[in-house]
């Protein structure tokens, strides 16, 4: 710990995305496609020519698959000492912090799913800004159990700093 007065050090905890559960469809129509264009391929109706498949197969991997990738990577969550911190968007990028030394309130949802993949919904409010939702959170109780800790050190850095920093230790 620092001395009373001195700023700590913003640490990184965590950085983190979603479960990666969501791109499983993705996934299943990425094999899907390629295993149709390759069996298609110069085996077409009259009237189909192979220029066309491949458009459509390359359209619809676009669509399903390169797309919710890219959405996905696209958001993450970052834990320091100091705060919480949400990024969203592409090309325009959103960003949400709470701080662990006003102190929050925790809320965990678990679906039957999140439940078999170890995920769940973290919910954090302060009772002032809008609540910060983050979904899908992999390693949920891990997650929780160091919010909750960060939470309890940077209350007690805060404490600490706003009493002046006297202290019995400093009279000696």
């Amino acid at each position: 710990m620092p001395p009373p007065g001195v700023p700590s050090e913003e640490l990184l905890i965590a950085r983190f995305r979603s479960h990666a559960r969501r791109l499983f469809w993705s996934a299943v129509v990425l094999i899907a496609a390629f295993g149709a264009t390759a069996f298609f391929y110069d085996n077409l109706p009259a009237g189909i020519e192979n220029w066309m498949l491949l458009s459509a197969s390359g359209l619809l991997v676009i669509l399903l698959v390169v797309f919710p990738f890219i959405i996905w990577y696209s958001r993450s969550t970052t834990i320091t000492t100091r705060r919480v911190i949400a990024h969203q968007g592409i090309g325009a990028r959103q960003r949400r912090e709470m701080s662990h030394a006003r102190g929050y309130t925790i809320g965990v949802r678990r679906g039957p799913l999140q439940r078999l993949w170890g995920s769940g919904t973290i919910t954090l409010s302060n009772g002032v800004d809008a609540a910060l939702r983050l979904p899908n959170v992999p390693n949920v109780t891990l997650v929780h159990e160091t919010l909750a800790d960060q939470i309890e050190v940077g209350q007690i850095l805060a404490h600490r700093d706003a009493q002046g920093g006297s202290d019995e230790f400093d009279r000696a």
